[in-house]
């Protein structure tokens, strides 16, 4: 049976799982080595509260890293939304420096969960998006539209700042941001009426 994620308890013990997970990150430095069975013993919960939780690790993973990753968007985006051309181009950096942030603390072993990290980053641009393109797209634009445009603008600025984070010496994290804010606005226009 799905949790309430709304539900004061449900979210302490979420909480307590996450706050479990970072301390053994810090000791381990290394995901792939960090078991169900370490975090729920940290946390002092048992294996099946997990499991209420989270489907598997790679749940609890996404789970985290999103949570990581609305955290950043937060600090730069208060409300969570794009009013325009400046806080888009705030959303794109965010993206770039976040990536280009975490990239430096995965060693290989980790790497396995970059996809996830990636996945996680889309899910949330994607939201964004959509939300920013439903409210302020001209009223010609389908719904298929709008929901392909935010599909789309949320993969390619993901795609060019993993791109660009695999190798961030070769062009500066400033021109990286405004070449793909042209792009993006260029992709912009026929939903917004540009």
């Amino acid at each position: 049976m799905p949790v309430n994620e709304n539900d004061p308890r449900v979210k302490r013990t979420r909480q307590l799982l996450m706050q479990s997970f970072i301390e053994l990150l810090e000791q381990k430095k290394n995901i792939y080595s960090i078991s169900v069975q370490d975090i729920t013993n940290r946390a002092t919960v048992n294996r099946a509260t997990f499991y209420a939780h989270f489907e598997d690790k790679y749940a609890f993973l996404e789970c985290w890293m999103r949570g990581k990753f609305q955290r950043k968007l937060k600090e730069s985006l208060p409300d969570f939304s794009i009013s325009d051309i400046t806080s888009l181009r705030t959303l794109i950096l965010t993206v770039f420096v976040f990536l280009a942030h975490n990239r430096q603390y995965m060693i290989p072993a980790n790497s396995q969960f970059e996809p996830l990290l990636e996945i996680a980053m889309q899910k949330e641009l994607y939201q964004i998006l959509f939300k920013w393109l439903s409210e302020d797209s001209n009223t010609s634009a389908s719904q298929e539209i709008v929901e392909t445009t935010a599909l789309v603008i949320s993969w390619g600025i993901l795609g060019s700042a993993v791109q660009w984070s695999r190798n961030p010496q070769n062009r500066t994290v400033e021109a990286m941001v405004r070449d793909v804010l042209v792009v993006v606005a260029a992709g912009l226009a026929p939903v917004m009426g540009g």
